[in-house]
């Protein structure tokens, strides 16, 4: 049988990381591999006693332009891409003194490490990488008598086979190949990344627009979508146990919840994520108001503003103390004793939190062991929202309280007097509060808290029934809806879904308006005498 296994004889080692490069360097002076290395990895190599040949030797040129032109030669690049099993490329290999590598390792400049460091633009621009990355490819495209390494975590194979004489087979050559053309690949997507946000397209080129089309915001939208997430986490299943489930990471952002602190508890899940991310994102759109929230299935249970963060859980808490068993618990302010002991009886999967007091943090470690206790110092920053559908993917601006309709000083008044102050504060919570809550959503709240929230219905008379229902039924039998306000995230089609929250006393409503019944929604605040304001904005979350 012929085997198309390849001993490794001649290696090139450029690595930027030198760590686990001893695990090579003690297999190369076992089998007296020749090495050729550059710069800093050929001093590392030699400190180790391999017997190593500069770059440069081989190239006959210096490294010049701070290091930016060293590996960028025929010397090199041909004893790369010489495929051996060609008798034209061996012979021509022959014919300018050039010899053949068998072995590639390189890892490449830490871009993205760069970049989180706070750099300015020049030193980024530095730690973009061209030789390595050149010498990735071409040893990958040549995988048919090259093996290239890009993954410290193959050092111990590599190590092996250049030991054993084996090398490696086509097969597995292929399949290295692949991870290495994968490495290049996010590399160059994580320069994309920083590019598109710093490098953008300036005033003086205009923007043009395909036939049929209107002018496309390539910023947001670039002709091709090219993004990369590192994994992180290999989590124990997805939403349910029979799906699997990983977490990745962006590599240019080390602030955001998925990076977030785990201070205590059991790993986190998939499900524990989605709904964390939920939470937290509903709380920020309070700031700089105190807010908690209490999440179920990525839909609030319970969202309020107080005083202090303990008044804000427990209003929260009170909304629905049913739902709130295993919920998701967030916070936008530091958690104090006083919160910690209003959440030790609860069972809650998560709580998440820019910070914690020491005394809190004790609390909730040493009484509730299997609370997940996450700190993200930063609030959420994401722009962008994506959404996979089968062979294809949606991108769209993440929906945010910043649309013209989200400006209370906008809305207009359809119904009844002008709401007093108090009330109006209970409206703009409730309408940001409503941004959260799955469609068709309607919501009613009190005193800058959630006391009733209709979510998820396929109408929304359902919805309106719902939050009516849940209002006046988890409250020990009190009348949570009479004197309360009411958000609606779309228009009401009909009068019935407005009327449903005025017969259940509710004295004012906000809602996006823009019904082509709108005028038989407004009447029938009027008959009753309630304060009806249209935003003209709509917060929709499918």
């Amino acid at each position: 049988m012929t085997t198309t296994n390849r001993p490794i004889r001649r290696a090139l080692v450029s690595v930027f990381h030198k760590e686990g490069i001893e695990v090579l360097a003690k297999a190369f002076i076992k089998a007296g591999t020749e090495v050729v290395s550059t710069g800093s990895t050929a001093k590392r190599l030699a400190e180790l006693g391999v017997k190593v040949t500069e770059v440069s030797e081989v190239t006959g040129f210096p490294e010049c332009l701070d290091g930016r032109v060293k590996t960028l030669d025929p010397h090199i690049h041909a004893g790369i891409l010489a495929d051996m099993t060609n008798p034209d490329h061996a012979a021509q290999l022959e014919k300018f003194g050039i010899k053949p590598f068998d072995l590639v390792v390189v890892n490449l400049y830490p871009f993205a490490d760069t970049v989180r460091s706070g750099a300015d633009e020049a030193a980024t621009i530095e730690k973009i990488d061209i030789g390595g990355p050149s010498m990735v490819r071409g040893a990958a495209k040549n995988s048919a008598t090259v093996a290239i390494i890009t993954d410290p975590n193959d050092y111990a194979l590599v190590a092996s086979r250049i030991e054993s004489g084996e090398g490696f087979s086509l097969e597995e050559r292929r399949w290295l190949a692949g991870k290495a053309f994968a490495h290049t690949a996010a590399y160059d997507a994580t320069i994309n990344e920083w590019t598109s946000k710093h490098w953008t397209k300036p005033a003086s080129i205009q923007e043009t627009a395909t036939e049929g089309e209107s002018e496309v915001n390539e910023a947001k939208f670039p002709a091709t979508f090219t993004r990369t997430w590192d994994r992180a986490h290999v989590l124990r299943y997805g939403e349910n146990p029979h799906q699997q489930a990983s977490l990745y990471l962006d590599p240019l952002d080390q602030n955001g919840f998925a990076h977030a602190e785990q201070l205590g508890g059991k790993p986190m899940s998939y499900n524990n994520y989605v709904d964390a991310d939920a939470a937290w994102r509903a709380v920020w759109d309070f700031a700089p108001q105190i807010a908690v929230a209490v999440v179920k299935h990525n839909n609030p249970c319970g969202l309020a503003i107080g005083a202090t963060v303990a008044e804000a859980h427990k209003k929260a808490h009170a909304c629905d103390p049913m739902s709130a068993y295993g919920g998701v618990i967030a916070a936008n302010s530091k958690v104090t004793m006083e919160m910690a002991e209003s959440v030790r009886p609860i069972f809650t999967e998560v709580i998440v939190a820019p910070d914690y007091d020491a005394d809190a943090l004790e609390l909730l470690k040493t009484k509730k062991k299997n609370l997940r206790i996450l700190k993200v110092s930063e609030p959420p920053k994401t722009k962008t929202q994506f959404r996979q559908i089968d062979g294809g993917l949606l991108v769209q601006s993440t929906d945010l309280i910043d649309a013209p309709g989200d400006d209370p000083n906008a809305w207009k008044l359809v119904s009844g007097e002008p709401a007093d102050a108090e009330t109006v504060k209970d409206l703009v919570f409730a309408w940001r509060a409503i941004r959260c809550v799955k469609s068709n959503a309607i919501l009613i709240a009190h005193d800058q808290a959630t006391v009733g929230i209709g979510m998820g219905q396929v109408n929304r008379v359902d919805s309106a029934n719902l939050s009516v229902e849940r209002a006046n039924t988890l409250a020990d039998g009190a009348n949570r809806t009479k004197g309360a306000v009411a958000a609606s995230d779309a228009f009401f089609p009909f009068a019935d879904g407005a009327e449903i929250l005025i017969n259940a006393g509710v004295k004012a409503i906000v809602q996006p308006g823009g019904s082509i019944r709108d005028e038989e929604v407004f009447e029938a605040a009027r008959k009753a005498g309630v304060t009806m304001y249209v935003t003209g904005t709509r917060h929709f979350f499918h």
